[in-house]
């Protein structure tokens, strides 16, 4: 995963994104008893939800960090540290559920990643999700890319953002069957006011600023700032043009 978390940062300014999340979880049609991955469980705190659902939940992470925060807040729940890309677990589940955690693996990855879902899950298990659509955070990358081309740099970014027509057939390979799926945007405000484009990028652009020195990295964010005020800025905040991608399916068949 291309990721290495501020875990603390996370999770007393980005609460966003466990508070977007709880929308995606009425996709699931679970009952008292059933199990329930939580793949890319971060900091529990939609973990937490699941299991006032009544439901089993199996909470994994690749963040060591994150699980930290995670065993701290709910010390009732058994958190798991397991890369996506090596998921096992010792029974199928009846589901699995991921919040903003599939756009953090790389496209030819992807395969994978569905390959080791299926295998977690029990014959007509679901399979729900929701994570970065094309043109996720369009707006953003576009300033930031001009920013480091005018000095000299390249700019990668570390998200895979796929559209519906990309992404449903690898599922359907998969073994999967796409009962639904929608793009659509979510203009999304950030925390910490004036501040909030740039702890944003800070907390979730970090890989193409990798080398680049704190002088031209503050330098880079104050171009971006400025390319973005008149399109981002906005009732005192700034807001993140996000695209997500939503989708349920269900195991059809075993690979």
């Amino acid at each position: 995963m291309n990721k290495d978390w501020n875990a603390q940062e996370y999770s007393r300014d980005f609460t966003f994104v466990h508070r977007y999340g709880e929308d995606v979880l009425k996709l699931l049609d679970v009952h008292p008893g059933d199990t329930v991955i939580d793949l890319g469980c971060g900091n529990g705190a939609l973990t937490r939800r699941l299991a006032d659902m009544g439901v089993q939940a199996i909470c994994i992470d690749a963040s060591a960090d994150m699980l930290e925060e995670a065993r701290k807040a709910h010390p009732e729940l058994t958190f798991i540290r397991q890369d996506a890309l090596d998921l096992q677990v010792d029974t199928p589940a009846d589901a699995l559920f991921s919040n903003a955690m599939i756009h953090w693996i790389d496209a030819d990855r992807q395969p994978r990643l569905l390959q080791r879902i299926n295998r977690a899950l029990k014959p007509q298990g679901q399979f729900v999700c929701e994570f970065g659509g094309r043109g996720c955070a369009g707006s953003v990358h576009a300033a930031l890319r001009r920013a480091f081309e005018k000095r000299g740099r390249s700019y990668d970014t570390p998200f895979y953002f796929p559209s519906i027509g990309e992404y449903t057939p690898w599922m359907e390979q998969a073994g999967f069957k796409v009962t639904y799926a929608i793009l659509f945007d979510r203009p999304t405000r950030c925390s910490n006011g004036d501040r909030g484009l740039r702890e944003w990028i800070r907390m979730f652009d970090k890989v193409p600023f990798r080398g680049v020195d704190e002088a031209t990295e503050e330098d880079i964010l104050r171009d971006a700032e400025q390319q973005l005020r008149n399109s981002l800025w906005h009732d005192g905040s700034w807001f993140v043009d996000y695209v997500r991608i939503r989708i349920k399916a269900i195991k059809e068949k075993s690979l």
